[in-house]
């Protein structure tokens, strides 16, 4: 059976900043996980003693506060900064952009659409951005029986697909009569979606690594999927089953943007022994 990576895969350039960031700082709390990775979070707690708080309200005594790269909320930032403690902000810079465009359109008088999940941690953050009225939505058909202004901004959180973001983004211009659009979709997301829909079409099974609980990971493997009948989403080697691979010519291989090279070396390894 032949095994083969995609061309675009793992860790982002954000993620590689925060995982750097952490290392070097050590000793600290990072409000919330630093990354949707729990292999790699682990890591870092063992070798860095860098641990995990749910938000901010779990600060103790801790002497250095590390804010994950999904970002916070700007009030949690404003409450963070009041505090006698060192802060780090390992925040991606794809994520501060939407943060910064909605602070700036919704002073301008935009109302704003955020193409993303609301429970998710960047959502979240890139929402509290927004001083006029927001709309989080997956899908424009949410919007079929709202009122909207005459002014919208749409943003996305970076990890959607730029195909949906289009259409959401066709339906505005065709009901409001000023619509501004702002690609906040990460680069190396695009490129990795890219990659494993062109792999899975090739392939006869697809293994997918990355954090259950990563967007973009998700993303993938919804990809993989349409294209792939038997494609699986795991977040280590110990997840694999033989089964799997019964019979398969070619095996596929992707993983999301918060997936290190040692978690994704052993998948392979395994996956050769099987």
């Amino acid at each position: 059976m032949k095994i083969e990576l995609a061309k675009d895969y793992g860790f982002c350039f954000g993620v590689k900043q925060a995982i750097k960031k952490a290392e070097k700082i050590r000793d600290a709390a990072t409000i919330g996980p630093l990354i949707h990775n729990n292999e790699e979070i682990n890591r870092l707690n063992v070798n860095f003693n860098v641990k995990t708080l749910e938000n901010i309200h779990e600060l103790k005594d801790e002497k250095k506060a590390i804010i994950r790269t999904h970002g916070i909320t700007k009030q949690d930032l404003q409450e963070l900064k009041q505090k006698d403690i060192e802060i780090y902000d390992a925040t991606c810079p794809f994520v501060k952009k939407p943060q910064n465009i909605c602070e700036t359109v919704s002073k301008e008088g935009y109302e704003v659409v955020i193409f993303g999940d609301e429970n998710h941690p960047e959502v979240k953050g890139v929402k509290s951005y927004v001083s006029t009225k927001s709309y989080v939505i997956l899908d424009e058909k949410e919007l079929d029986n709202v009122k909207l202004p005459n002014k919208i901004a749409l943003v996305s959180q970076t990890t959607k697909k730029v195909q949906k973001f289009m259409q959401i983004a066709n339906y505005l211009m065709l009901r409001v009569k000023e619509v501004r659009v702002f690609n906040t979709i990460c680069d190396a997301t695009f490129k990795n979606q890219e990659a494993i829909e062109e792999l899975s079409k090739r392939s006869d099974v697809v293994i997918v690594v990355g954090g259950k609980n990563s967007s973009n990971t998700k993303q993938l493997f919804l990809i993989a999927k349409n294209n792939c009948e038997d494609s699986y989403l795991i977040e280590n080697e110990k997840e694999l089953k033989k089964e799997w691979f019964e019979g398969k010519k070619h095996c596929g291989v992707s993983a999301g943007a918060s997936t290190p090279d040692w978690i994704i070396n052993k998948v392979i390894e395994k996956i050769e022994k099987i």
